[in-house]
């Protein structure tokens, strides 16, 4: 009986503790549930309500600078860089955005958004009220005025002109702070205005003068060829990441982690050279003959560019980029090498493809597109876009063989050959013997190549621009007629 009663007893005892361990988990899930049901999630930090939710809310405006679609969809120097975070976090990135800077303070505050990434600069006044992450980047303000008029060299040349700023920007303290000083200087402050509303007023003549953080003029001068700096009226000023000035920090230490990080594996550096190192060949007068031969030139071509682009898997705007490097859109051109047509193409090129009359602006077209995508086709699949295009179009240039050694040679000075803003440095050197002599296919005019794919990122940059826009400029061949 003893026996029996000990083995009967033994699995009643495991049931019991079965049954307890399970009603325990449940009973732990409800008590979790009803803490969470009856006050939210304020017991979790600002940090784990992120990764909970498994979104980071980014606050912010449409520019150059922050957050637009391009040709490949969302981009924008501040929104890659979130996304790099969000994806840091184990979440994914969600763009919350805002018509002007001065409504993305106020949504902070109401919690429409995480954090507020919008090329902010931390003043003092700001630092106030917001609580700030680490310093990412340094800009200094600019003085701009429009082309042909005097250049001002102080802010007391500007009294006797109509000056605008964008509302609610840290320029306000600058002015305000120089009239405390005793200069009259009257200013005009845009609530609804973007940066871009505001350089298309001096371009017109509407407005003589703004004041603009140097990186976001750097960017937008290629689309505003009229708008000129004058000078620097204040010191630099570092850009950050702002946050609500809580107790709670947690979102702030995270991005102070996450910039250590980037800033020692050179991530921000390349960052930052993908979407401002291109800009440093922008040339003002190129571009007004640019927009100039856009209405004359580029309506005719336009069904032909698009054609292509739709048979060979591209973008026409790109054609429509690559043509104006070329040719400035001239079917008749000839260089002093014998290449010819829109695409300026080469004998040897045309016959490859195919194309008997080079100078017929559809069989050249239709051939420098087929180029192009042959280029593309032959990058390794592993190199991702636009990487993979940019350096497709160092190949349509120079030559496939002269872009392998400069891969080659990108890989043995510790670069990484699949990308573009590594790549590019190399280029010159094949123009050095001390260089070339060790590739395959030997010099290769590495600079022209170096400028020809920059000058092409800058030109397709402005179409898709000008075309997200509407701009009058971008006139479809019907509307040529």
């Amino acid at each position: 009986m003893q026996n029996g009663d000990s083995q009967t007893a033994r699995p009643l005892k495991s049931v019991l503790s079965g049954w307890w361990k399970h009603w325990r988990g449940r009973l732990g899930l409800g008590l979790l549930a009803l803490v969470i049901g009856t006050s939210g999630t304020h017991s979790l930090t600002h940090l784990e309500q992120i990764q909970a939710r498994g979104k980071l809310l980014m606050l912010t405006i449409n520019g150059a600078t922050t957050y637009y679609w391009g040709p490949e969809g969302e981009t924008g120097f501040e929104f890659e860089l979130a996304r790099k975070f969000a994806r840091n976090l184990g979440v994914t990135l969600e763009v919350v955005l805002k018509p002007n800077l001065v409504d993305l303070f106020p949504a902070l505050e109401n919690g429409q958004g995480d954090f507020i990434a919008a090329n902010l600069t931390s003043s003092a006044e700001r630092q106030a009220e917001l609580r700030f992450g680490p310093r990412y980047d340094e800009v200094k303000p600019v003085v701009v005025y429009r082309r042909g008029n005097p250049r001002p060299a102080q802010l007391d040349d500007l009294v006797d002109g109509e000056l605008a700023i964008i509302a609610g920007s840290t320029y306000e303290d600058i002015l305000l702070e120089a009239r405390n000083n005793g200069l009259e200087l009257e200013y005009r402050p845009f609530d609804n205005s973007s940066i871009e509303d505001v350089f298309e007023k001096i371009s017109s003549g509407e407005v003589d003068y703004t004041i603009i953080d140097s990186n976001i003029l750097a960017l937008n001068q290629r689309f505003f060829p009229a708008v000129r700096r004058a000078f620097e009226v204040d010191q630099a000023q570092s850009l950050a990441w702002a946050g609500r000035n809580r107790d709670d920090d947690t979102l702030v230490q995270a991005m102070r982690t996450f910039f250590t990080h980037i800033e020692m594996d050179d991530r921000l550096a390349m960052l930052k050279a993908r979407h401002y190192d291109h800009v440093e060949l922008y040339e003002a007068v190129g571009t007004f003959h640019f927009m100039q031969l856009m209405s004359t030139r580029l309506p005719d071509l336009r069904p032909w560019f698009e054609d292509a682009a739709e048979l060979y898997d591209l973008d026409w705007r790109l054609l429509a980029a690559v043509g104006y490097q070329e040719s400035h859109w001239d079917p008749d051109a000839v260089s002093s090498t014998g290449v010819r047509g829109v695409m300026m193409l080469t004998r040897r090129t045309a016959e490859q493809l195919g194309v008997d009359n080079r100078r017929d602006p559809e069989e050249s077209i239709d051939g420098g597109a087929r180029y192009i995508r042959a280029m593309i086709d032959r990058v390794p699949e592993r190199v991702e876009d636009p990487d993979r295009l940019w350096l497709a179009l160092a190949a349509y240039n120079m030559g496939y063989g002269h872009l392998e050694d400069a891969r080659r040679l990108t890989q043995a000075r510790g670069g990484d050959p699949d990308r573009w803003i590594d790549v590019r440095e190399s280029l010159p050197l094949l123009t050095q013997e001390q260089h070339f002599r060790n590739t395959r296919f030997g010099y290769a005019p590495g600079y022209q190549a170096l400028h020809f794919v920059e000058s092409i990122r800058t030109f397709y940059e402005i179409l898709v621009w000008m075309e997200g826009r509407e701009h009058p400029l971008i006139v479809h061949a019907s509307q040529a007629d």
